[in-house]
C-alpha cells in the first residue's frame, strides 16, 4: 500500500517504512544507539531527499530512545549523573549543528556534506572498533585477560581540570573531554540525522572505560534529549520534517526497540562490541559504494534539499 509523503513529495510503501522502522528500532534497543545512522541512509537510498530524511527520522530516534531509555532505567542500567552532563554538551552541539545544516542547505551543498561525512565517520569509527574487538578476541583465545583500569591509572585526557566522580560508571574524570565528545555527537546528530550513539557508545566503552552494562542506558538518555531538540529545531527553522513519514517510522521503531532492549540483556560484552563495529563499518562501506557508483545522484549540488 502506497502512502504519499507531502513534504518529500513522493509515494512510498507504508509496509516498507514500518518494517524499516521496526528493524532500526530493534537495533537501537539492542546496541543503545539512536538508529539514525541506519535509517537516514536507508531513506536516502529509497529516494527521499537527504534534508527530509535527516529531519524526519529524528522523530523515530526520539521514540526509540524513549522506549530503550525507560527500559534501561527500570533495570538500573543508567548513570543519571554522567548522562545529564553528556546531555548539556549534546544540546549545545545540536544547536550549532542545526545552524550549519541550514547554512549548507541554503548554499546547495547539503547532499555532499551528508554523504562524505557518513563515509568518513562510519569507516573510521567502525574500522577502529573492529580492530579493537579483534584484538580482544585474539587476547581471549590466547588466555590473556584485558587489564582493568586501576586506581590512579588513567589516560592523560581524563586527568584534565574540572574532574568529577561518577560512581555508577566507576569513572573519575575531567568533564572537559566528556563535554567535548557530547558536543561533537550533538553536532553530528543534527547535521546527519543520527542519534550519535554510534559515536557515543564506542567513546564511553573505549575512551572512558564505562562498564558495558551502563553504556546503553546512559547513551540513550543523552540521545533522547539531543534528538528531541534537533527535531524541534529542524521543524521550526528548516521546515524539513515530514510528519507522515515521521509518524510511520515512530510506530515501527517503538515496537522494534522493545524487543531490542530485551535482547541486549543476553548479549556478551565482547560480542556486543564486535557486532556494533561490523554494523557501523558496513553502513560506511555501503555509502562509499553508492558514492562511487552513482555520483550524479548523490552529489547533486544544484538543489540542496
Amino acid at each position: 500500500m502506497q502512502i504519499y509523503l507531502p513534504i518529500a513529495e513522493m509515494s512510498v510503501s507504508v509496509f516498507l517504512l514500518l518494517g524499516l522502522g521496526a528493524a532500526v528500532g530493534f537495533i537501537s534497543g539492542l546496541f543503545g544507539i539512536g538508529g539514525g545512522f541506519l535509517m537516514t541512509p536507508l531513506l536516502i537510498f529509497l529516494g527521499i531527499p537527504p534534508a527530509i530524511a535527516v529531519a524526519s527520522q529524528m522523530a523515530q530516534i526520539v521514540a526509540s530512545s524513549t522506549t530503550s531509555g525507560l527500559a534501561a532505567f527500570r533495570r538500573k542500567a543508567l548513570d543519571i549523573k554522567l548522562a545529564s552532563l553528556l546531555t548539556v554538551g549534546g544540546l549545545v552541539g545540536t544547536g550549532l549543528g542545526i545552524w550549519f545544516f541550514a547554512a549548507a542547505r541554503a548554499a546547495g551543498q547539503l547532499d555532499i556534506v551528508i554523504v562524505v561525512s557518513y563515509v568518513t565517520l562510519f569507516s573510521v569509527v567502525g574500522g577502529l572498533m573492529l580492530v579493537e574487538s579483534l584484538k580482544e578476541f585474539w587476547s581471549s583465545r590466547r588466555g590473556k585477560v584485558r587489564s582493568r583500569r586501576r586506581a590512579g591509572e588513567h589516560p592523560a585526557y581524563l586527568g584534565l581540570p574540572l574532574r568529577m566522580r561518577f560512581h555508577r560508571s566507576q569513572l573519575y574524570a575531567s568533564v572537559i573531554p566528556l563535554l567535548g565528545v557530547a558536543f561533537f555527537v550533538g553536532f553530528a546528530g543534527a547535521v546527519l540525522g543520527i542519534g550519535g550513539g554510534f559515536i557515543m557508545v564506542p567513546a564511553l566503552l573505549y575512551l572512558f572505560r564505562v562498564p558495558t552494562s551502563m553504556v546503553v542506558g546512559t547513551s540513550q538518555f543523552q540521545i533522547l534529549w539531543a534528538s528531541t531538540a534537533a527535531l524541534l529545531l529542524h521543524a521550526i527553522a528548516n521546515q524539513a520534517v515530514d510528519a507522515v513519514l515521521a509518524f510511520i517510522l515512530i510506530i515501527g521503531g517503538v515496537f522494534g526497540a522493545q524487543f531490542g532492549a530485551r535482547a541486549s540483556r543476553h548479549l556478551r560484552a565482547d560480542m556486543f562490541r564486535f557486532l556494533l563495529a561490523l554494523l557501523i563499518l558496513g553502513v560506511g562501506l555501503r555509502f562509499a559504494i553508492e558514492l562511487v557508483l552513482r555520483p550524479t545522484e548523490l552529489f547533486s549540488i544544484a538543489n540542496g534539499g
